[in-house]
């Protein structure tokens, strides 16, 4: 039976970011919802508590989470510290995530959005759960795969320590109104600077939007176990970084420009079997995302008739 998000108290870390936004809000229109973030932005806690979230400042790389109440339903950790420093980004991603665990021992279940660039590159290859871990992300973020891969290690033993359900979703290229990595490139588009691209060919991954990252959740939530679910959490179509930038072109009446770098990063696309059994299919199709993510950022720029 899949869980009902209605009526409950759900946990939210990172509630301002690119994911998590649309998370949040969906959830706290049938649910109490309390959002964890440092907050700087006045203006994105107003707008939180607008919708009905209750915000707790929190500074996830200080670890104290006293004035988050204990009894909650379910706590969905989103944040995500990129900083390049690797003491900040082990605290704020790794520690961070288990002293939260134990802070919300007695959730019903907890879930960890990970990322698939925990795998070691490898190219077109369908990367399953079980395949070799490496640093993916390091010629643009440092810190970034490592800090993922030591946030699930310490996800997987607190769930055994303190008995919590847990699924850790490995989230391959989100985006949809609230932006991502495609809005990136729109904008360099915009910009007319050059995107660049692996040498690697042909740099598939599986962008999923944000409606689906929503529908999805009760199913993760009802998937948590302990140990831990791990499970790939992406879109159905595989698509190339070029073909979705050429789409995006067509869409504004530009076309993009490329570079050929290997300070990029390569093609990270997943095998979804096991996403498939414990959520199923996802519904929205990349060309009709991306062209809703333009309408919602730039509708004064799609082009009469396109896509």
């Amino acid at each position: 039976m899949t869980t009902d998000l209605t009526g409950k108290t759900i946990v939210v870390t990172g509630p301002t970011g690119q994911v998590a936004l649309p998370i949040t809000r969906a959830l706290a229109a049938t649910n109490t919802v309390i959002g964890l973030a440092r907050f700087s932005d006045p203006a994105e806690r107003e707008r939180l508590e607008a919708d009905g979230v209750t915000c707790i400042p929190v500074n996830l790389a200080d670890g104290d989470f006293t004035a988050v109440p204990r009894d909650v339903d379910y706590v969905i950790n989103l944040a995500v510290v990129k900083s390049g420093r690797w003491e900040v980004d082990l605290r704020a991603n790794a520690e961070a995530a288990g002293l939260l665990m134990a802070h919300c021992r007695e959730a019903t279940a907890f879930l960890h959005c990970s990322s698939t660039g925990v795998y070691q590159p490898a190219g077109d290859h369908l990367l399953r759960e079980t395949d070799p871990l490496g640093d993916n992300h390091r010629a643009i973020m440092p810190t970034y795969s490592i800090a993922k891969i030591a946030a699930e290690a310490v996800v997987r033993t607190s769930a055994r320590q303190l008995e919590v359900p847990t699924t850790i979703a490995r989230l391959n290229v989100p985006y949809g109104d609230n932006g991502g990595w495609p809005n990136w490139h729109l904008e360099c588009i915009l910009a007319d600077l050059p995107i660049d691209v692996h040498p690697n060919d042909p740099n598939l991954f599986n962008p999923i939007h944000e409606d689906d990252i929503i529908a999805s959740l009760p199913a993760l939530l009802d998937a948590a176990t302990v140990p831990a679910t791990i499970v790939n959490w992406g879109g159905d179509e595989q698509v190339s970084l070029m073909a979705w930038s050429e789409y995006l072109g067509e869409l504004v009446g530009r076309p993009p420009r490329f570079h050929e770098t290997e300070a990029s990063i390569g093609g990270v696309t997943v095998d979804l079997t096991k996403m498939h059994e414990l959520v199923g299919p996802t519904t929205v199709g990349w060309r009709d995302g991306l062209r809703r993510m333009v309408a919602a950022r730039h509708p004064e720029l799609l082009a009469p008739g396109a896509g």
